[in-house]
């Protein structure tokens, strides 16, 4: 059942402004209503196809290792 929750983008993180009760790793999808969404940086759809094949080519040359450290919730967001 779609729910619309409120959030503000905060140094790459989502911080919701209103209280939900998702299970744990559940996957969204959001969808941004905003008139203040900056444009990509790269304009060519040439360029932009370039740089996004580059990037896919360089991750999969260099994937994470099976046995990496799992990093924890905390771990991953910024805390004052």
């Amino acid at each position: 059942m779609p729910r619309a929750l409120r959030a503000i983008y905060r140094s790459g993180t989502f911080i919701l402004q209103t209280a939900c009760n998702l299970p744990e790793g559940i996957e969204v999808e959001l969808f941004v209503q905003s008139s203040q969404i900056v444009p990509p940086k790269i304009a060519d759809i040439g360029a932009r196809q370039n740089f996004l094949n580059l990037l896919v080519e360089r991750m999969q040359h260099n994937p994470i290792p099976f046995d990496a450290p799992r990093f924890t919730r905390d771990m991953l967001h910024e805390r004052r």
